[in-house]
């Protein structure tokens, strides 16, 4: 048998919940929710291939996570879950939704997209030589990661949940790290969002500049069941800069579909 995907949990009845985390994350990025979702929830987070022991995946593509999670389901007898995916988990979750769309009870969709960049390639080649250029000239994540977090986040931000953010990232390996990053330029599902049926939440941060809350906006029109929710001032790290405020978003979102 292969080995497993490593993952945190909190609570043993109810509804399976699962959050995905993004790439500076890891499951440890989801505490706080853990915390509180667990009294209600069969609540997860896991840690995606490559991050927090969980084995890596050769190549990493959207599939092959999509694949990962399956799995992951099925190891713990899970047959139908409420989705959650930040950042590049997000991206999973559509993925993950489009070829599993009967074991999808929920998906919320936090600070992501449907796509990434432009088709003819330039953008994410200047998106990876930005994001990779300080490794490749030497630096290391641990010694990056204030830095990353500290232009992440909005106004204001959850004093607890940036350094979590800052120790989570410290934590990455970073050829995680470069991995993720290739995989997500290549990240297109937009002729999929017509096609969800499940519920559907979208929260964007009024601050971030990765997701842009209009962009996000977007997306949620195109989603049937969809309903967009914008958290004032928070920037891309919405569940670790905001924790109370996105709980109390999610927590009504479950409430009426669980």
């Amino acid at each position: 048998m292969s080995p497993e995907v490593t993952f945190l949990a909190s609570g043993t009845a109810g509804p399976a919940l699962l959050f995905l985390h993004g790439i500076g994350g890891g499951a440890e990025a989801f505490r706080h929710q853990l915390d509180h979702f667990g009294d209600r929830f069969r609540a997860f987070a896991w840690n995606m291939p490559g991050y927090g022991g969980s084995p890596p995946l050769a190549p990493l593509t959207f599939r092959g996570l999509a694949g990962a999670l399956a799995a992951f389901l099925d190891r713990h007898g899970i047959d139908e879950v409420h989705l959650v995916g930040h950042s590049i988990g997000g991206m999973i979750a559509q993925e993950f939704a489009a070829g599993f769309p009967g074991r999808v009870a929920s998906m919320t969709l936090v600070a992501t997209s449907p796509a990434f960049g432009r088709l003819d390639g330039d953008f994410q080649k200047r998106f990876l030589a930005e994001r990779l250029g300080p490794l490749d000239a030497g630096r290391s994540l641990a010694d990056l990661a204030p830095e990353i977090v500290a232009s992440l986040v909005g106004e204001d931000p959850d004093p607890e949940g940036v350094a979590l953010a800052v120790a989570c990232m410290r934590r990455v390996p970073e050829t995680a790290y470069r991995a993720a990053m290739a995989c997500l330029v290549t990240f297109d599902r937009r002729d999929a969002l017509a096609s969800y049926r499940m519920p559907v939440l979208v929260v964007a941060g009024g601050r971030d500049r990765n997701a842009p809350p209009e962009m996000m906006r977007r997306m949620a029109q195109r989603i049937p069941t969809a309903v967009f929710v914008e958290i004032a001032g928070a920037g891309h790290l919405l569940p670790l800069e905001r924790p109370r405020a996105f709980e109390r978003v999610l927590d009504s979102f479950l409430a009426d579909h669980s």
